[in-house]
This record gives C-alpha cells, structure tokens and sequence, in this order.
C-alpha cells in the first residue's frame, strides 16, 4: 500500500458488516489530524492489484468526536471501488484523503426551530453523524428524521437511532427526535409507503409528523439519489422552501448520494 502523504493517509479496516447482500458498514482507523464537520464525506482508496488506486466519496456515519470513522456502503456491481473492496478484511489497509469535503452542515443555515432530515438508501450516513453531534439537539426545538428504503430490511441503524436520545450527552434532549421510516415496496408495521415527494405533497408527512413546513420554522437537509434530490426539491420549493446559498441563506440543503 502507498505510504501516507502530504494529501491522504493509510488507515486500517477495522470491521465490516454486512447488512444486506448489497449493503455494509465499515469501520477504518482515524488518522489523528483527520477534522470533520457532520455531515462531510471522505475520498477513500483502495489499492488495485495493477497499483493504481480505486477512489469513492464517502459520508461519514460516524460523530466527529469519535476516535474511529464509519462508513455506509452499498455494493455496485462490477463497480470499481466496492469490487476491490470486497477483497479486503479485518487488517488491511485503505488510503483516506486529509481533507473532509461537503457542505451538508449545520452552518447552511440561519435561525430554524425544526430540523428535517430527508434520506433514501445510504444517504442516512450523514444524517447519523449528524445526530451524534450535539449541535442540532441544542440549536433546534425538533428534529424529524425521515428514511426511506425500498424494502424493510434495507432499514439501517435502527437500534442506534433509537437509542441515541438515551446517550449521556444527549438526554437532557429526550423527546426531540422523531423517526418516520418510509418502506415503498412492501408493507412494515409503523412505516409509511409512499415515496417522500408524494408524501410532501399529498401533507401525508407532515401529518405524520404532526409539524407543517415551513419558511420560518423550518430547515430541511436532502441527502439521497439525484432524482430524489430534484424532486424533493421542487415539492419544497412549492411550500416556500429555497435552496440555501451562500449568497442567499435558505431552507433546504443537499447531497447528491452517488
């Protein structure tokens, strides 16, 4: 493996775990210069047999004051990152570059009181990195997390969502979070069915989330295809709810998941 530079780092895998046969966490080591706002993603690098390196943008799963990184990956098949990946285990090493990038923060915004987080597939990865930091829970009133996966198995990190208000350092904010799972190709008890767009439009969500969208009020973070994306978009831009930019601070902020 290439020796660490000036621009990444060799790290050590220190798990991976299968959540379906297309979906897996895994754990690497964390150089100790490596800073992060939640929310960011990670270049990483795995080296192929020829000598040349495999790269792919990663979110972090991971909160920024942990001492490891965590990652949330779904496998593409014939693709060139996870195909090397796969050969990997326990012990071996990948490259990750110094530098966080992405603009999925809680700085894109100003004022707020609810805090919606919008994801389809991997894109909850920064989403969990983002409720394991203590920023959202003290700046905003409530905060609704809505994930959506074609079937019920592809739900991940259930059990620490719900558990994450039961932390030390976060139960002074017990009651805040509200997870609304979204399962559009087979019926799960407790999950909504529909996909998130028509669940906006329709105001199925907001009923269910007993909280209506908006300008004032309300802050939105997409993370998720591009479709998705674009969609979502364009149903929150029906309520009033604009892209925020750095030379107009707005509502809604995004992450295109591949």
């Amino acid at each position: 493996m290439t020796a660490s530079t000036d621009k990444f780092t060799c790290q050590t895998l220190l798990d991976v775990q299968p959540l379906t046969p297309n979906l897996f966490s895994l754990r690497v080591s964390r150089d100790p210069g490596f800073r992060f706002r939640s929310g960011q993603f990670a270049r990483l690098g795995v080296a192929k047999p020829d000598g040349s390196v495999a790269w792919r943008a990663y979110s972090m799963v991971s909160a920024p004051h942990d001492e490891y990184l965590d990652f949330f990956s779904i496998v593409v098949p014939g693709g060139e990152f996870t195909s090397e990946l796969s050969r990997l285990g326990q012990g071996d090493e990948l490259l990750i570059d110094r530098q966080a990038f992405g603009f999925l923060t809680l700085d894109r915004f100003v004022g707020g009181r609810d805090l919606w987080l919008l994801a389809t597939g991997t894109g909850i990865a920064p989403f969990m990195s983002i409720l394991q930091d203590f920023e959202a829970w003290e700046r905003f009133d409530s905060i609704k997390l809505v994930y959506s996966v074609r079937e019920a198995r592809e739900l991940a990190y259930v059990d620490e969502i719900a558990g994450l208000e039961q932390r030390d350092y976060l139960q002074a904010f017990a009651g805040k979070l509200q997870f609304i799972p979204v399962v559009t190709r087979e019926a799960h008890p407790g999950a909504l069915s529909a996909r998130i767009t028509t669940l906006i439009e329709t105001g199925e969500l907001e009923r269910a989330a007993g909280l209506a969208f908006s300008p004032e009020h309300s802050r939105v973070m997409l993370c998720g295809n591009p479709q998705m994306i674009d969609d979502t978009r364009q149903a929150l831009k029906a309520r009033d709810l604009q892209l925020s930019l750095s030379r107009r601070p707005g509502q809604v902020a995004v992450e295109n998941y591949w």
